[in-house]
């Protein structure tokens, strides 16, 4: 069921997204007089299809990682004589690049609308609240502590855990100075260190936990919530409600305590300590024995935690009326934006490692993971994606639009075309790099599974 929901939210997001690009190469197509033959969601044989007014094809194909727009053109056959004017070859430079142009476009055009709609909307965080501060990091040569809130970092306004960890990324891997403002018992302050080259773990990239800093968050009691029919909780007869105070008469802190304690001991009896309409009583429970992905055996017993709210005195709402939120959006894009040329930069020169790269595996347990936490963090994602998408496409990488847009700028500014040579020769090398780095994000994501 994991899986079907995974790829569910893969063609999902995917299918939004190939949408928006290849309707913005679309719709410009049809503005330049170009004809278009085929809009296709998806590669291979077309699931089903249909016919507009214009005699072009709109297909849902089988395999939901891309799409494309097929236009008339000259390199790819005879074109008749009275078509002639509305095939893309046909059109100036100057168009051409407009068309290429107009699907990264329209995925940045589509994030600034994202981010718009959170805006008005209303959005409530959890404010960034230092929990705890790792021994020897850069968050404790800040002089970061316990209970501090971090109100800016290097200048930048953050309102939530989400703008820190895109704040302090950006800054992976480099030497020299980073600033954070915070306040603490309403009194202001800023802090400022030397970053020391901090880089982001290969395996599990962290940027909070690797900077060194543990986020606050309220207690979580050793108190049962749903209980699964039939495990072993149940049948022990633990109810909701349960608040477990020891195991093995060992006393228990909190829940995650306590998860600890049933990992440790598949299929071995444990004792536990429960308060129950005001009084105590043991109950005798054996974890069920449990094989994780890794080849780690644990134990679980089918219960989880009775939800925790949070305080009102670390959420921040945050809503902004329809025309404040514009430069709102244009921030927010702007932003990932940043972070995603600052990342490809830094693969390239070193400071971060290519085994980052992320690729259709990733991007699918993302978008599960993002679709079941509801319709903020979903929008959030698709917005940062349609962003990477877009700078993605404009690489100056021959098959890329980016690459495209080179061809077609070199062709206005020498009056004629490249040789066919040339750009068969650039198709090649577009393709090999292409190919490498899906077979290298590929790789990275089996290794993380």
């Amino acid at each position: 069921m994991q899986i079907i929901q995974t790829i569910l939210a893969l063609a999902l997001t995917l299918g939004i997204l190939v949408t928006l690009h290849e309707y913005g190469h679309f719709w410009v197509a049809r503005r330049c007089g170009v004809k278009v033959l085929r809009f296709s969601v998806g590669f291979g044989k077309p699931l089903f299809s249909w016919y507009d007014r214009h005699g072009t094809e709109f297909a849902i194909a089988a395999i939901p990682l891309g799409g494309y727009v097929k236009m008339l053109d000259e390199r790819e056959g005879p074109v008749p004589e009275e078509l002639r004017d509305q095939a893309f070859t046909s059109k100036p430079p100057s168009q051409r690049i407009a068309i290429a142009a107009a699907g990264p476009l329209a995925n940045f055009l589509f994030a600034v609308l994202a981010y718009w709609l959170l805006s008005v909307v209303g959005v409530t965080h959890v404010a960034p609240i230092v929990g705890d501060v790792a021994e020897e990091s850069v968050a404790s040569n800040l002089g970061l502590r316990e209970g501090m809130e971090i109100q800016a970092v290097d200048g930048h306004r953050v309102s939530s855990w989400r703008d820190v960890n895109m704040r302090i990324l950006e800054r992976a891997g480099e030497q020299g100075t980073i600033t954070l403002d915070v306040s603490s018992s309403g009194a202001r302050g800023t802090l400022s260190g030397e970053l020391g080259g901090w880089h982001l773990s290969d395996e599990t990239p962290d940027p909070l936990t690797e900077f060194g800093i543990i986020p606050w968050r309220p207690e979580v009691p050793a108190v049962l919530g749903q209980i699964a029919s039939g495990g072993r909780a149940e049948t022990s007869g633990l109810q909701e409600g349960d608040r477990v105070v020891a195991v093995n008469q060992k006393p228990v802190k909190d829940w995650f305590e306590l998860v600890e304690f049933i990992r440790n001991a598949p299929e071995q009896t444990l004792a536990l300590t429960i308060e129950r309409a005001g009084s105590e009583q043991t109950v005798q429970v054996t974890p069920a024995e449990k094989t994780l992905e890794d080849g780690e055996v644990i134990g679980f017993v089918g219960a989880g935690v009775k939800a925790v709210s949070w305080p009102d005195h670390v959420m921040r709402d945050v809503r902004y009326g329809p025309f404040a939120a514009i430069p709102v959006a244009l921030e927010e894009t702007w932003a990932d934006t940043r972070l995603t040329l600052v990342a490809i930069k830094k693969m390239v020169t070193g400071l971060l490692s290519p085994s980052n790269l992320s690729g259709p595996i990733t991007i699918a347990r993302v978008a599960e993971a993002s679709v079941s936490s509801g319709f903020e963090d979903f929008i959030r994602f698709l917005a940062y994606l349609s962003v990477s998408l877009g700078i993605l496409n404009l690489l100056p990488v021959p098959v890329l639009d980016g690459g495209h847009i080179v061809y077609y700028t070199i062709e206005a500014i020498r009056k004629k075309p490249l040789s066919e040579e040339a750009q068969a020769l650039g198709l090649r090398i577009g393709m090999a790099m292409i190919l490498t780095l899906m077979v290298f994000a590929l790789y990275n994501d089996l290794m993380r599974l």
